[in-house]
């Protein structure tokens, strides 16, 4: 049925599913407000919007909202109900967090949770926030919760690439997906810097340090626009599905769509390049679409080449390739498609056919013209294909088989589809002589049609006529009077002639295009499985070599031939895979692959370059070029590859080079990130030596000075104070270069712990000893039970793992101040293995936010005051590595009780006196 030109459409089953889900009787809604950063908003337009719900009634609770001392935020708070925060205990220090089970037992229409991408604490039921947000929609409580846009998975690397911080905490872009609402709460670069400077999202010290670094005006307008880009794609799947789902016929001009019509007309890939150019400028998607229907099956090879050409073409240049079963109009599919999927663009090239031939076949190009409604239609000359680069420089091998696959022959007659059609007639001839008596005349070309369907159904639209032509004259001999001879004498029969022999060629033109679709169905679903299970290999191969393997293996699987796939290796190109095995080429073979790759070609048996190979060698290529080549051989002679068995290998070539490329841009960034961070730590050496190890050295080199050239001025008083100046520095030098070896030496795996009961308290005075010059401005308090069990330690390595911390708290915390060492015994859960836990709490600034981790890589200083002694920043990174070889841990994090950092270290206290095994770090 038409309405208004356009068919009626039916309602999108996935979009019918879609929206199911998000109505599903239970679940709640989910609405996240979108921000460019920190700083825009995103909390107070929550508690605003939160307020006016509750306001109206509704019941509104605060699950978890931080205020980050905002006075603003802070104001809007008061007057919610808040859930109490779960405390939990980390690493000697309490962390509040939300508190999921509380939340659910109380059960809101609306919760408020803050910080979407944030990390629960250790112990949580939940690792991520996001997942305890899934958990309350499931139980039907509606959330809003916050997220700025550098926290989505998907966008991880280009806000690492525009901000060159990388950012851990991400959320999957699934979890945004599903939101029921999405609001984009934006503010402009200069006023959100202007907020900064008055301390408005942070405190000043953090502020000055986010203004040089991230809340820079580039950075923020380009998350600025990945914030506005990801919402404004949101929008635009909403609208589509909102179409689909209610059967809207498109377009709605709401985005710009293009699609570009293929076919086997050798301009198309120009068409492909104009629609790219054209989807370019207006900042749309596109997508090639070929409709495949009888004509396509009776195509030849070079028109098949084509039509898949251009859609590799298209999937090479970024659209989207799309081939639709064929009905009885061209321009009927493309439109319908089109406005399906929202499109408002469509290009396709000028007709060149004959008047003759667009009188009997009709005009796709009219067609569209004229039934496009709004759809804006682009007729394109197009660029004809040069004839060298369309040619296929293969020898290809005739079909297996010989019928294509709608079951006729395209190359000749068709001995099986005919002799089936005249057996037929004669089947329905016989059954309807044999039962005239019984059931009449005017029954008898029931039978003969069934034959007609019959043959139709079996082998297609020209059999079937040339059955309609046989039961039609059958039908005039044996039942039409005068029976036994084609003459008619009664002019109704004439027409009862003319009647049967209508219904019996559109009865046969309609079941040979219902069988038409039937086998492109089939044989589109046969290689979309094939194809499918080729990826999925793919997709679970970590390795190259595993890629290499699986390709191989599934081409020569597919296409039945012997492969071997070579990749570059400086200079040249070598076997890297092969199935069945085999890894050894004749010079002729080598020549060919050379070339082959060289020239981004065909080369070797049936190729027009080194014929005399006895291997075929095709060049496998991404976007980028050439990557390799893959060779292939049969048993027999000539050509190796059917047409259709050429396209198979095209599409299985083309997915191996995306996965060996997916395998080798891994393998590039991790050797990337090896690199970078050789170069820092190289660096950061180099620092050290020219700084830290400068400065002691300059201090002894001046005391010794002074001393020998002013020995005789000097007091025994200056003296004394000299040769202690160079005394300090000597040891400071020593530890330096103590830090350097111990680093070399754990990096090495060359530190095997000796482990022998000790007892802690004695190794922590031993360590207050070396450290006597360097705590003497500071007050030690030592907080250690009598009752502490003997550990299992290397008493060298426990010793220089707490003169490490001890001087660090020294270093980092104001003269004056009290460095405390304190243990206890714990466990984990009753009956549950003791263990011994020490920690060394300072009166220092802390540790900054985010980095309590990061204090243990090499090299890595806080950056403090310039009165700050100077150090190689290993101590830490060295000490995490003794308290490691001795089964412990060490961790780091800023004191729950006041200012200062606390650094807990967790050692395991032995069940019995028996000796513990070592452990290499």
């Amino acid at each position: 049925m038409m309405e208004d030109g356009r068919e009626r459409q039916r309602p999108s089953p996935d979009a019918l599913l879609d929206r199911a889900r998000r109505d599903a009787a239970g679940r709640g809604r989910l609405k996240v407000f979108l921000g460019a950063a920190p700083g825009v908003g995103k909390t107070y337009e929550m508690l605003t919007i939160g307020r006016a719900r509750l306001k109206a009634g509704a019941d509104v609770v605060i699950g978890l909202v931080e205020t980050h001392g905002r006075s603003e935020t802070e104001a809007l708070v008061e007057g919610f109900e808040v859930v109490p925060r779960r405390q939990v205990g980390h690493s000697g220090g309490i962390l509040a967090d939300m508190d999921l089970d509380a939340l659910l037992a109380r059960r809101p229409a609306l919760a408020l949770v803050d910080e979407l991408a944030h990390t629960n604490a250790p112990g949580s039921r939940h690792p991520k926030r996001y997942q305890d947000v899934e958990e309350l929609l499931d139980a039907g409580i509606d959330v809003h919760t916050t997220l700025n846009i550098q926290h989505v998975e998907s966008l991880n690397d280009v806000v690492a690439q525009i901000t060159r911080i990388r950012v851990r905490e991400t959320v999957p872009d699934v979890i945004l997906d599903r939101a029921d609402d999405i609001e984009v709460v934006d503010l402009n670069p200069a006023d959100l810097i202007e907020r900064l400077k008055a301390g408005k999202v942070y405190e000043p010290a953090h502020a000055e340090r986010a203004l040089r670094h991230y809340f820079v005006r580039e950075n923020l307008t380009a998350l600025r626009e990945l914030a506005l880009r990801r919402t404004a794609d949101r929008v635009d799947d909403e609208l589509l599905s909102h179409m689909q789902a209610n059967a809207i016929a498109g377009p709605w001009s709401a985005g710009e769509r293009v699609m570009v019509c293929v076919s086997e007309d050798p301009r198309s890939a120009g068409l492909v390049r104009y629609a790219k150019r054209l989807a370019d400028r207006l900042h749309a998607p596109w997508t090639a679409v070929t409709v495949e229907g009888t004509r396509s099956l009776g195509s030849s090879e070079a028109d098949r080449d084509r039509v898949a050409e251009a859609l590799r073409l298209a999937d090479r240049l970024g659209g989207d390739a799309v081939t639709l079963p064929g009905s009885w109009r061209v321009a009927d599919d493309l439109l319908a498609y089109a406005r399906t999927a929202n499109v408002n663009h469509i290009v396709v090239g000028k007709a060149t056919r004959s008047w003759w031939f667009e009188l009997v076949h009709g005009s796709v190009v009219h067609d569209l013209v004229r039934r496009s409604g709004v759809i804006s239609i682009h007729v394109v000359a197009g660029e004809m294909a040069a004839a060298p680069a369309s040619a296929r420089p293969v020898a290809t091998a005739p079909a297996r088989t010989g019928f294509n696959g709608a079951g006729f022959d395209r190359t000749g007659f068709d001995r099986a589809g005919y002799s089936f059609a005249a057996l037929a007639t004669l089947a329905g001839l016989g059954l309807a002589l044999a039962l005239k008596p019984y059931l009449g005349v005017e029954n008898a070309d029931l039978f003969l049609l069934t034959a007609v369907v019959a043959v139709a159904a079996r082998f297609g639209l020209w059999p079937s006529l040339a059955a309609v032509v046989a039961a039609s004259l059958a039908y005039n001999f044996f039942f039409l009077p005068p029976v036994y001879t084609f003459t008619i004498a009664d002019p109704t029969n004439v027409a009862a002639f003319l009647l049967f022999t209508l219904v019996a060629v559109l009865v046969s033109n309609l079941a040979a295009r219902a069988r038409t679709v039937a086998v492109i169905s089939q044989r589109r679903a046969r290689a979309t499985e094939r194809l499918y299970g080729f990826s999925r290999k793919l997709s679970g191969c970590g390795t190259l070599d595993d890629v290499l393997w699986a390709t191989s293996a599934q081409i020569a699987t597919m296409l039945r031939v012997r492969v071997v796939l070579l990749l570059p290796e400086g200079d040249s190109i070598a076997v890297r895979a092969g199935y069945p095995p085999e890894d050894r080429l004749d010079a002729a073979d080598l020549a060919a692959a050379r070339w082959a790759f060289a020239n981004d070609r065909p080369a070797g048996r049936g190729a027009d370059t080194l014929p005399g190979a006895r291997r075929l060698f095709l060049p496998a290529r991404t976007g980028r070029g050439p990557i390799g080549v893959i060779g292939l051989d049969t048993d027999g002679t000539g050509p190796i590859l059917t047409p259709e068995d050429r396209r198979l290998f095209d599409a299985l070539a083309d997915m191996g080079a995306l996965a060996i490329e997916r395998v080798r841009l891994v393998e590039d960034l991790a050797r990337a990130a090896r690199d970078a961070e050789t170069d820092r730590l190289r660096q950061a050496l180099l620092t050290s030596i020219s700084h830290d190890l400068r400065t002691p050295l300059a201090a002894v080199l001046g005391a010794a000075t002074t001393l020998r050239d002013l020995d005789t001025v000097l007091d025994p008083e200056a003296k004394g104070d000299l040769l202690a100046t160079v005394i300090a520095e000597s040891e400071r030098l020593n530890r330096f270069i103590v830090n350097l070896l111990d680093m070399t030496r754990l990096e090495a795996g060359a530190v095997a712990a000796n482990l022998t009961p000790q007892d802690v308290a004695e190794i922590v005075d031993t360590a207050l000893r070396r450290l006597g010059a360097i705590l003497g401005g500071h007050r030690v308090v030592l907080d250690l039970p009598d009752a502490l069990p003997a550990l299992r330690l290397d008493p060298v390595l426990f010793e220089q793992v707490l003169v490490n911390l001890m001087d660090n708290a020294a270093k980092y915390a104001p003269a004056g101040s009290t460095v405390t060492v304190a243990a206890r015994v714990t466990s984990e859960r009753a009956g549950g293995p003791m263990r011994v836990r020490l920690q060394v709490l300072d009166e220092g600034e802390g540790l900054p936010e985010g980095e309590e981790e990061r204090v243990f890589d090499k090299f890595y200083r806080v950056r403090k005051a310039d009165s700050v002694r100077a150090g190689t920043g290993l101590g830490l990174a060295i000490a995490r590595g003794f308290v490691e070889a001795m089964g412990g841990t060490l961790s780091a994090a800023n004191r729950p009780d006041r200012a200062g950092a606390v650094f807990t270290l967790v050692l395991p206290v032995p069940v019995d006196g028996g000796r513990a095994p070592d452990i290499a770090a």
